[in-house]
């Protein structure tokens, strides 16, 4: 049985990023299996905070192999998530279901399991299951409202975990 489904939402205003997941954790389409799961953390010495989604082994494992690469490249977030995504590409064997978000001060960045960096150009980015939601959520915050970055991405989510039945309203928030 896989375990999936998930928002992270990320949202980089007046030099603060704030990144934000929900805890649910869903056994295959019909069963909530946790509803407080932690799918946001803060790594490499409380410098760069990362939140990940996708299949639950997949996720952990990215995100395992994305903090190795920032400990090999003494922290440089995007040197890390570019030699990541090349020594992925070579593997042609296994590519993971997941997703993560990943920033420190200077940089926001999505990485996948497939081998793709990507900067969101706006600075505001949403991966997984309610990820569509939390990002029209926080784009029309961030154009509309003075909200602060984690007041903005925590109102997404609660969007998001209205409307997404894989994403609950069980939050946990990072700054860096």
């Amino acid at each position: 049985m896989e375990f999936r489904g998930t928002t992270i939402c990320a949202v980089k205003r007046d030099g603060v990023t704030a990144i934000g997941g929900d805890g649910q954790v869903t056994m295959g389409e019909s069963v909530i299996f946790k509803g407080n799961a932690v799918k946001v953390k803060r790594i490499y010495d409380d410098k760069v905070v990362v939140g990940f989604a996708g299949s639950v082994s997949d996720a952990f494992a990215l995100s395992e192999k994305f903090e190795a690469m920032l400990q090999k490249f003494s922290g440089n977030l995007v040197r890390a998530a570019v030699e990541l995504a090349e020594t992925w590409r070579m593997d042609k064997a296994r590519k993971l279901e997941a997703m993560l978000i990943t920033a420190d001060k200077e940089n926001l960045l999505i990485v996948s399991g497939t081998g793709e960096v990507i900067e969101p150009e706006s600075g505001i980015c949403a991966i997984g299951s309610g990820g569509n939601y939390a990002l029209a959520a926080a784009r029309a915050l961030a154009e509309n409202t003075d909200m602060d970055a984690k007041s903005i991405v925590e109102k997404a989510m609660k969007i998001a975990g209205d409307l997404c039945v894989f994403t609950n309203h069980h939050l946990t928030v990072e700054l860096v």
